[in-house]
């Protein structure tokens, strides 16, 4: 089944990676690294779970679509977060479904790249993005959040970074896969 999901959203990309280009406010007219596949209502429900979410955490979730985890967090813990996406329109989604769900004072969505997006602040960050972003994103993860820091990823791992947890999960049949790691102590600190 996994292999099923992988083929569908490598079909996805190639059909829209040339033309589904967002546009920065600058004059970024790179294609997105990642097609849009909203996660289903119950993986979000897990991977807030995994992550242990509360009232006191700030969440970032990267490539965040129409915004549907951080807005989640917002409403079911009152946790405050922030949702980067490059897609105008999925940003443009997000913080109408922000406005409609009550929670614009607790989250904010901005239409960023994620490589140059500042995270520091961040107690728990998820998302479901492609194996080669994920691994061009590690380092960042390791080097800007804070040791603590819970990180899930829908679907895709970290490369040889082993999780501390992993959960298969069926939905409507197809086999899902998240993953949880926790930012360790720097080398060194004290």
């Amino acid at each position: 089944m996994h292999r099923r999901f992988l083929l569908v959203v490598t079909a996805a990309m190639l059909l829209f990676g040339a033309g589904a280009g967002a546009q920065s406010p600058t004059t970024d007219t790179r294609p997105l690294d990642v097609p849009y596949v909203p996660t289903h209502e119950s993986l979000v429900d897990e991977m807030l779970r995994m992550a242990k979410v509360g009232k006191n955490d700030v969440l970032y979730d990267l490539g965040s679509g129409d915004g549907r985890i951080v807005i989640t967090a917002a409403r079911r813990f009152g946790t405050r977060g922030v949702g980067y996406d490059l897609d105008p329109e999925r940003v443009s989604e997000a913080r109408e479904h922000a406005r409609r769900a009550g929670v614009t004072d607790k989250v904010r969505f901005e239409q960023q790249d994620i490589f140059t997006a500042k995270i520091a602040d961040a107690t728990v960050v998820t998302m479901y993005l492609l194996p080669d972003v994920n691994l061009r994103l590690r380092p960042k993860l390791l080097a800007e959040l804070k040791p603590g820091t819970r990180i899930v990823s829908h679907n895709y791992d970290l490369g040889d970074w082993q999780p501390l947890q992993r959960k298969e999960m069926d939905v409507i049949g197809i086999n899902h896969t998240l993953f949880l790691w926790v930012v360790p102590a720097r080398a060194g600190a004290r």
